[in-house]
């Protein structure tokens, strides 16, 4: 399978909205947090909705005037959006949401994804949330040096996450690549 990893058009917020409900029910149900699939449509069915969609191409159509400000990458297989990475840089650098489907994930495109973002970021510091018991993407983040700051926040009173930090990268190792090869399994 060939998966190309290219800037959105405004058109493709019909497809990241929906995407972004089908991962959360793939990924985000955990009966001992009491995030089940009712609760996930609540929460982020709107994603799927004309108002979300609308709301991501906005987010699509800044990113193309601020690129600089803004960053938005779409994963795609043939025709299929199948995965996405947004980010923003303001006072600090923010990656989210990242997402892959669950068929695309070991296949090393969350690894180029993530070496992308990381030199849009020009090696500054770098802060996310994860969800707690989702231990395999906090691997993934580990892996390019992200650790946890200690903060923890229940998202909508139920989902638990910590927010993790990538420290600004010395300038010898502001290339991603030459850390961490391409060999990632995300």
């Amino acid at each position: 399978m060939t998966y190309v990893i290219e800037v959105p058009d405004s058109e493709d917020a019909s497809s990241i909205g929906p995407l972004h409900l089908r991962i959360w029910l793939q990924t985000y149900p955990h009966a001992a947090a009491g995030v089940d699939e009712a609760w996930i449509r609540e929460h982020r069915g709107p994603s799927a909705t004309a108002a979300g969609i609308a709301q991501w191409r906005e987010f699509i159509e800044a990113a193309g005037q601020q690129p600089d400000r803004l960053y938005c990458r779409v994963v795609r297989s043939g025709r299929e959006i199948v995965g996405f990475l947004c980010g923003r840089r303001g006072a600090a650098v923010t990656l989210g949401p990242m997402y892959l489907l669950d068929e695309v994930q070991g296949h090393g495109v969350g690894g180029r994804l993530m070496r992308e973002f990381l030199a849009w970021t020009g090696g500054a510091s770098v802060f996310l949330w994860v969800t707690e018991y989702n231990e395999r993407a906090v691997r993934f983040y580990e892996r390019y040096g992200f650790e946890s700051t200690g903060e923890h926040e229940l998202w909508r009173g139920r989902l638990p996450n910590m927010r993790m930090v990538r420290p600004p990268a010395p300038s010898d190792e502001r290339d991603p690549a030459t850390r961490h090869g391409d060999s990632s399994n995300s």
